[in-house]
């Protein structure tokens, strides 16, 4: 993962933990899943930044899963709300535009994830093995 990518990788672990504090902070006492994943997931994609920027391998792959992952969720949980208040239930409104936004910060995050080159091997670890 180039340094770029694991830039954005951070910037998106820190939206998705902002999202995941604006969903509980919309209605508390229903939202503690929004804190827990957003808090949980944004951290695991700052991780996987932080490592990515430090040339660890295997975080591209695992931030690829991850975010592929949330991405599916989010498609899931967007469809749930929009319907919902598609039926009638405008207080569903909140947390349907939330969820679109998470799934869009996602969608637009997945794209970078794969056109990262992968890290080369530095020449003086081929020379060494």
């Amino acid at each position: 993962m180039n340094t770029k990518t694991a830039g954005y990788l951070m910037l998106y672990g820190a939206f998705l933990m902002v999202m995941g504090l604006a969903g509980y902070w919309s209605n508390p006492e229903k939202a503690k899943t929004a804190l827990m994943a957003g808090g949980t997931f944004g951290t695991l994609s700052i991780l996987w930044g932080v490592l990515g920027a430090r040339g660890v391998r295997w975080c591209l792959p695992v931030a690829k899963v991850s975010t592929g992952f949330l991405t599916g969720v989010f498609v899931w949980r967007a469809s749930v709300g929009w319907l919902a208040v598609m039926d009638g239930k405008p207080e569903k409104l909140f947390a349907a535009v939330l969820i679109t936004t998470m799934l869009a910060g996602s969608a637009l995050m997945l794209p970078a994830l794969f056109r990262s080159p992968k890290p080369q091997p530095d020449a003086t670890a081929q020379a060494q093995g």
